[in-house]
């Protein structure tokens, strides 16, 4: 493939040739040959490959096909009721709901979602990702009665109320392949946006997931790159755009891990020449894990997920580890008009900071954690630029990024890395803009995307 008139870096134009899955040769004036496609950028910005380096696959792809339940979209228990009756099911019968806040209406148990949806089979994730709530049907159809996990709620009768903490891997094994989606409409979604690589950053990872992610990918229904986090014993893999990542470790202040397990958890996972990923949504847990990361030592690649709460002490310790943050601009978009309700005034400058973070040398990488956000990265670069929610009330602009600034959280190939360069030798991984920077910058908009190449292969082309 050869693209001509490109805008490689801003103002400078060039010709830009891929040959065998890397870029070939950059120049001005390059003169096609008889077996290549040429594309004519005509002046649009020719960018490295987003990456979106935490999301979950599976349940994303799961979440194209769900109801949503929480703000903004539903607000009330009469908004639930009617998203819930006028929800697709599934092929095998099921209403699927997400992103459910108990703001909406409290936290129903299974007589009252029965009141709403009887008829069939239904499952409502929390937007936390900790809690599912389900209805007679879908705990008969479980058999969520028999399950003797105290994540099992149950009422002073001994029966279950129908609501489940903490029982994501019993359930999905319980669902068996219902658990697993087809990936395409995510993966075309994506691509749509520029998106060529994407981090799994699912705990539950196994070798079977590991396998059935590099089966989605081998059979073209997954394009991009993917890196996948899991278990300490995660298995190595062979394959063209898979491959292991860091031991995914959770931290939940409700019940937090002893310092000497947790840094007993780091070094094994460094002896095993892995990296770990640690999950921090509070400052307890980002501060505790902070905390076990210095006396354990960090490693090349170590990060933290998240870091949402994050004071000016846990900036410090940040900046002796060197560890990368891996943050969630589109939260601030997406729930910041909740968390001026839900979250301690004193701790909302604290929440997904950014440009204190760049300033002050912290490698910052950016992410959707979708389906817990849009996967639209051109949303999360808007809500990196303005800070502002929803409902347009700025929120704590003083880490406001330049779009720049917004971009690079998307263009390193791994946290912590610089911005990928497009130059001869690299992977052949960019998506091409209808539009010049300069223009692209103030708008940040996934429509801009005219064309997006992983290893020289187009995986998307917008229609004229």
């Amino acid at each position: 493939m050869l693209i001509v008139d490109a805008e490689i870096l801003a103002d400078v134009h060039a010709d830009l040739r891929c040959e065998n899955g890397i870029i070939a040769e950059l120049g001005a004036g390059l003169k096609a040959r008889p077996d290549e496609a040429v594309v004519a950028a005509r002046g649009g910005a020719l960018l490295p490959g987003l990456q979106d380096h935490h999301l979950h696959l599976y349940a994303a792809a799961k979440g194209l096909q769900s109801a949503s339940c929480g703000p903004p979209d539903v607000n009330d228990a009469g908004q639930l009721a009617h998203a819930l009756r006028t929800a697709p099911r599934s092929a095998d019968g099921w209403i699927r709901g997400v992103a459910y806040h108990e703001c909406v209406a409290g936290l129903p148990d299974r007589d009252q979602l029965d009141a709403w949806i009887d008829d069939c089979p239904l499952r409502i994730q929390h937007r936390t990702g900790k809690l599912w709530l389900l209805n007679s049907a879908a705990v008969a159809v479980l058999g969520v009665e028999a399950c003797p996990l105290p994540g099992v709620e149950r009422d002073h009768r001994d029966r279950a109320t129908g609501r489940l903490y903490g029982l994501d891997a019993w359930l999905r094994k319980r669902l068996g392949s219902r658990a697993l989606p087809d990936l395409r409409p995510l993966s075309d979604m994506l691509a749509a946006c520029g998106v060529t690589g994407v981090t799994d950053a699912s705990p539950a990872n196994d070798a079977g997931m590991l396998r059935q992610i590099a089966a989605a990918a081998q059979s073209g229904q997954l394009r991009q790159r993917v890196v996948v986090m899991g278990g300490l014993h995660l298995p190595a893999i062979e394959a063209a755009t898979v491959a292991r990542g860091a031991v995914k470790l959770m931290l939940d202040e409700h019940d937090l891990l002893p310092l000497d397990r947790l840094e007993a958890r780091i070094r094994a996972a460094h002896r095993r020449a892995r990296a770990v990923a640690i999950h921090c949504v509070t400052r307890i847990e980002l501060l505790l894990a902070l905390t076990a990361l210095e006396a354990a030592g960090p490693t090349a690649g170590d990060r933290i997920e998240h870091a949402s709460v994050c004071p000016d002490e846990a900036i410090a310790m940040l900046k002796r580890t060197g560890v990368a943050v891996v943050t969630q601009p589109a939260f601030v978009q997406e729930r910041g008009d909740r968390y001026r309700i839900d979250v301690a005034a004193e701790e909302q400058p604290l929440l997904y900071r950014a440009r204190s973070l760049i300033e002050a040398g912290i490698p910052l990488a950016g992410s959707s954690d979708a389906p817990y956000a849009s996967a639209d990265p051109w949303l999360a670069m808007r809500a990196a630029v303005s800070r502002r929610t929803r409902a347009g009330v700025p929120f704590n602009e003083a880490e406001c990024l330049t779009p720049e600034q917004a971009l690079a959280l998307f263009t390193s190939s791994t946290p912590g890395a610089p911005p990928t360069r497009l130059e001869p030798g690299a992977a052949a991984d960019f998506c091409l803009l209808s539009r010049p920077w300069r223009e692209a910058r103030s708008r940040l908009v996934a429509g801009d995307v005219a064309m997006t190449c992983r290893g020289g292969q187009v995986i998307y082309r917008r229609e004229s």
